[in-house]
């Protein structure tokens, strides 16, 4: 069994619960899921199967999307709903001071990891010294939100919801939290479900319990999507028969002896002979060789 799982994931599961519980289900030890979600998260998981699993860490679409629920009129030590509550404000706020501050939180931007975060610091997770009541420093990193949007909000109660688009390392609550502070109020998050992750959507995703019952009827098969979807936006390659045996014994190849090669573009999703999806490579134009990136094949 090889391909994409992809499991809406439950609340107070954390990513490796999930993986867990699938190996109990599906009875195989060769998982891991591509990119990690907080226990209260919902949402759209991708857990990889067998041979699919040399493919976690190469997904070429690191773009996530989320719905994230915000109060605003609170601080919190984990900058959501779940943490100790740390402050109060009473001040009002309109819609249109909320999409005042949005711009300023598109694009490539800096943001500080929380301390309730898996990032290390001298070899320690910061969520571990956050429990122990140690706060420490931390470098602030360039994230990218693609797009930034307030789709609801209720002002008496100053309440409402994010559509955000971004990229890999985001964090969520940390631009709630952000946002909260540049209006002068504090903010933390109250709700988030990942709409889509690397492609996949909640459209793909099915429920540990849909999995299992699948399991029970023997037809697992059907949920399991092939992992070229993951690569379907790299432009194709295709080998003929004795290039993608040399593929698969991690022979270089010369590009110029490739008809699908295209100036200017190095990564491609290869196939081989008889159009089945053989994993990644990369064109090198100043040596002329096709390098394997991941041989899936």
């Amino acid at each position: 069994m090889n391909g994409i799982l992809c499991v809406d994931k439950p609340q107070d599961f954390t990513s490796f619960d999930v993986v867990a519980k699938l190996r109990g289900i599906l009875r195989i030890k060769r998982l891991g899921h591509g990119g990690t979600l907080d226990p209260m998260a919902t949402g759209v998981l991708p857990v990889f199967v067998g041979n699919a699993t040399k493919a976690c860490d190469i997904m070429p679409d690191n773009t996530k999307s989320y719905r994230a629920g915000f109060r605003l009129g609170a601080v919190s030590d984990t900058q959501d709903v779940w943490g100790e509550v740390r402050g109060y404000s009473d001040m009002a706020v309109s819609r249109e001071q909320i999409e005042a501050v949005i711009p300023g939180f598109i694009g490539r931007i800096m943001q500080l990891p929380p301390m309730y975060s898996a990032v290390q610091v001298n070899g320690q997770r910061l969520y571990d010294l956050a429990r122990q009541g140690i706060e420490v420093e931390r470098q602030a990193r360039e994230i990218e939100v693609e797009s930034l949007v307030l789709e609801e909000y209720d002002s008496s109660a100053r309440e409402g919801v994010l559509s955000i688009a971004c990229g890999k390392g985001t964090y969520i609550r940390t631009i709630i939290s952000d946002i909260g502070e540049k209006l002068g109020c504090g903010g933390i998050m109250t709700s988030l479900v990942r709409t889509s992750s690397g492609g996949f959507t909640l459209e793909d995703c099915h429920t540990l319990e849909e999995i299992q019952q699948a399991r029970d009827e023997d037809r697992l098969e059907e949920l399991i999507l092939p992992i070229e979807r993951v690569f379907e936006k790299l432009p194709k390659l295709r080998l003929g028969e004795a290039q993608t045996k040399m593929y698969r014994n991690g022979v270089k190849l010369d590009i110029s002896r490739l008809r699908d090669i295209r100036s200017g573009v190095d990564r491609y999703g290869v196939y081989g002979f008889d159009g089945g999806f053989i994993g990644t490579a990369f064109a090198d134009f100043e040596s002329g060789e096709l390098r394997i990136g991941k041989n899936l094949g």
